[in-house]
């Protein structure tokens, strides 16, 4: 993918990465697909957690990593289609699960360890690289490939660097 647009954040522990996945939330539209990548224990599930809240997920809705269940599906403003590949060995078994059909769905897409499939994934998307600098200190990358996607860029919470 070459970003249109490139941003970054630092968060100093679990409760701002959920805030910043919030603020990203309610920019969000149907049709968006979000890549997230980082380590194990990296944060992207927190991350996604906000994000959901932001995207007005029913608030009794548990969000939870769907690493052994490949996804899940949340009502919200627009139905949230969260998957995630850590367990998955081929793209093909990502298409298995109905990858495209859920892309095409008119919500909004996350996908976590999408960068083992990268060749699969929709041109058009925003990547998430959460990069693990200290005990509870995130940077958060982000590239957008498309123009559409760079109101992302936009969320700032006051104290933040970015």
């Amino acid at each position: 993918m070459q970003p249109v647009v490139k941003g970054r954040w630092l968060t100093h522990n679990a409760e701002d990465t959920r805030t910043l996945g919030m603020c990203l939330g309610r920019q969000a539209r149907p049709g968006d697909f979000i890549a997230c990548y980082g380590p194990l224990g990296a944060g992207k599930t927190t991350f996604i957690q906000g994000f959901a809240q932001g995207l007005e997920v029913t608030p009794d809705a548990y969000v939870r990593s769907p690493t052994f269940t490949l996804m899940h599906e949340y009502d919200g403003r627009c139905p949230l289609y969260h998957f995630d590949f850590y367990r998955l060995l081929r793209a093909e078994d990502v298409l298995d699960i109905g990858f495209d059909d859920y892309c095409e769905a008119g919500g909004v897409v996350i996908a976590e360890w999408a960068d083992k499939f990268t060749e699969i994934l929709p041109a058009k998307r925003l990547e998430l690289a959460i990069e693990i600098l200290a005990t509870a200190r995130r940077a958060i990358h982000v590239a957008a490939s498309d123009i559409a996607y760079a109101r992302y860029l936009h969320c700032t919470v006051e104290g933040w660097e970015v």
